[in-house]
């Protein structure tokens, strides 16, 4: 077996580093340019720029995500991108098209190339030519089993890496390839500007009786029928790893750091805790309960055991489950004092409860018992955004500790 990558989303340099810091292996991030993120902060050319060197001190790698499916404008734009980007020191970039694809190779024949799963690779056929022609690895689509996995890995070239996402929102339209969004509120998903019209709510329509409209509902909400669950698969380490896959994507450039943080540090320590001892693994069912701690909608497996039934959508309604708030972020501790420093993120008070946590090492709770702002006064909550604060901690931190409550929606 062989210890697969761990591949975490990076839509800001914050979060390009907050990744690494909980374990990452590799973050994909998105430029102002070719991402199909439009929504994501992406990432200016200097950001880019220390965000790589962050990830090269600590040993880890960028992928620079460039998957839309371009327009001829596009095309007459990108070799003026390449040349903008390559000095950056990218591990490889991430495309979907094929006329990119020959782009990179012929201008930059030293930089890595990974297809993108908007290319809609579901078969090994396809993953063995895009290998051929070039590809150092391919993203397989949402659509693949374990068995299809397993058997494209066992008839493509061992050379070949093959990475799949294992968490995250789960598109209803094929591997990402979606016209609605673009029909219905003229955004062009496939150029990163999805308004998600998957998530809306539907009534139906007789053909003959125009204007009138009957509602398709589950409950007084009305449907949401094509609004999928998100995918889970850290209770299946083992069966993933055992598939073949190299690399376990996390889906999620435009959430939060503190989601980031949660997802990565849970998948990090089972990918860890399994090779450690394979033989004897038993999957902690704790890791699960902190993932349900980001804001998600309803888990499911997507398509890793079969074809998803009427089980894999959610059709009551389209909100996130968010039963936790991120409230801080830790800056500074001083080990004497064993007094945090903290970046608020939102409001907290004296008296509540709070949990804390840190890379490589399992959450604490505490209650506040005081907190002083900057001037060292004392205060009895922390309600302005990003203002700095001081509080003593149970146990020490380390700096990017994180801090949340229970919501109180």
């Amino acid at each position: 077996m062989i210890k697969p990558e761990l591949l975490a989303p990076g839509g800001s340099l914050e979060k390009l580093k907050i990744a690494i810091l909980y374990g990452a292996d590799a973050v994909y991030v998105g430029g102002e340019a070719y991402s199909l993120r439009t929504a994501a902060e992406n990432f200016s050319t200097e950001d880019m720029k220390k965000g790589i060197e962050f990830a090269h001190e600590r040993g880890k790698k960028v992928y620079l995500t460039a998957n839309v499916l371009p327009h001829n404008e596009d095309v007459a734009e990108f070799e003026k991108f390449l040349k903008e980007i390559v000095p950056l020191g990218f591990d490889a970039i991430i495309v979907a098209d094929l006329g990119l694809f020959f782009m990179v190779r012929d201008f930059v024949p030293e930089l890595d190339i990974h297809i993108s799963t908007q290319a809609n690779n579901i078969n090994y056929m396809s993953a063995r030519k895009w290998h051929e022609l070039g590809a150092k690895r391919v993203v397989l689509g949402r659509e693949l089993s374990l068995d299809e996995i397993r058997e494209i890995r066992e008839k493509t070239q061992p050379q070949l890496e093959l990475e799949a996402f294992v968490h995250g929102a789960m598109c209803i339209s094929y591997s990402g390839r979606c016209l609605l969004s673009n029909y219905l509120a003229n955004r062009d998903a496939n150029k990163g500007n999805c308004a998600h019209p998957c998530r809306w709510n539907y009534s139906l329509a007789e053909q003959t009786r125009a204007g009138e409209y009957m509602d398709v509902f589950e409950n007084e909400r009305g449907s949401f029928i094509f609004n999928s669950k998100d995918l889970c698969m850290i209770r299946y380490i083992p069966e993933l790893v055992q598939s073949g896959i190299t690399s376990f994507k996390i889906e999620g450039r435009v959430k939060s750091e503190y989601y980031v943080a949660t997802v990565v540090k849970a998948y990090r320590e089972e990918i860890d805790k399994f090779f450690a001892d394979p033989e004897n693994y038993v999957f902690d069912e704790a890791q699960y309960e902190e993932l349900c701690k980001v804001s998600h909608r309803p888990y499911g497996t997507g398509f890793y055991f079969g074809k998803p039934t009427e089980d894999g959508q959610v059709y009551a309604t389209s909100s996130y489950i968010r039963d936790y708030d991120i409230v801080g972020i830790v800056k500074n501790y001083d080990e004497k004092t064993m007094v945090a420093t903290i970046s608020q993120r939102n409001k907290f008070s004296v008296g509540e409860q709070i949990e804390i946590i840190q890379p490589g090492k399992p959450f604490f709770s505490q209650t506040v018992t005081c907190m002083e702002n900057e001037s060292g006064e004392p205060i009895e909550s922390a309600p302005h955004a990003a203002m700095i604060l001081k509080m003593p901690m149970k146990f020490p931190v380390v700096e990017n500790a994180m801090i949340r409550k229970i919501s109180k929606r």
